[in-house]
C-alpha cells in the first residue's frame, strides 16, 4: 500500500501532536497502525514536517531521528500521547506528566542537533505544556487524533474537516437512508 505523508496528516496544529497522531486508529488493536514502524515513513515525516507542520517556522529543516535514538523517540511519542490525552479528558494527569517530562529531558539530552525530529518535537510538547487554554485540546470524534482546536468559538470537533468532518457526515447520511428516515 502507498503512503505519503500529505496535510492532513498534519491536522495537530502543534509538531508534538503530528508525532502522537503517527499511530493511526491508536484504539482498535486489530486496525491499528504505527506509520514509524517503517523507517522510511519515519525518516520522510521529519522532510513533510518541516514543510507541513503548523509550527514548521518555528523549527526549520528537520532532520531525521538519530538511529541511535530511536526508542527514546517512540518513548516520548507515548508519553505526549498518553499525558496530551488525559489532560483533554479531565484525567489525573500527574504521573504521565512526570513521565512526559522525564523523556522530554531525555530527548533533549540526546539530541544530534538543534534541527533534529526528537529536539523539535520535545520543544514543540513543551509549548503545549505552556498552552494556556487547556480546553483548546481536543481528539477527534472520528478517528480518535488529538487536536488543537484554534477555531474562534472553540466549537471543532474533527481534527479535518476534508477527511474527518466529510466521512462523518457521509457515514451519518448513509445511516438515515438505509433507516429509512427522510
Amino acid at each position: 500500500m502507498d503512503f505519503s505523508w500529505t496535510a492532513h496528516r498534519f491536522a495537530g496544529g502543534a509538531l508534538a501532536l503530528d508525532v502522537a497522531n503517527s499511530v493511526i486508529l491508536r484504539h482498535e488493536p486489530e486496525r491499528r497502525r504505527d506509520r514509524f514502524a517503517v523507517v522510511v515513513q519515519r525518516d520522510e515525516f521529519a522532510a513533510a514536517a518541516s514543510e507541513l507542520s503548523a509550527e514548521r517556522s518555528l523549527f526549520g529543516r528537520l532532520q531525521p531521528v538519530d538511529a541511535a535514538n530511536v526508542q527514546t523517540f517512540l518513548h516520548l511519542r507515548e508519553a505526549i500521547d498518553c499525558y496530551f490525552r488525559a489532560r483533554t479528558q479531565g484525567n489525573d494527569e500527574r504521573k504521565a506528566l512526570a513521565d512526559l517530562l522525564a523523556l522530554i529531558a531525555k530527548a533533549l539530552r540526546l539530541a544530534p542537533s538543534e534541527n533534529s525530529l526528537e529536539c523539535a518535537t520535545a520543544r514543540s510538547a513543551l509549548r503545549l505544556l505552556g498552552e494556556p487554554a487547556a480546553e483548546r485540546m481536543k481528539i477527534c470524534g472520528n478517528c480518535g487524533w488529538l487536536f488543537l482546536d484554534r477555531s474562534k468559538n472553540r466549537s471543532r470537533y474533527w481534527c479535518d474537516m476534508a477527511v474527518c468532518g466529510n466521512r462523518a457526515k457521509a457515514s451519518r447520511h448513509y445511516h438515515r437512508r438505509k433507516d429509512g428516515a427522510p
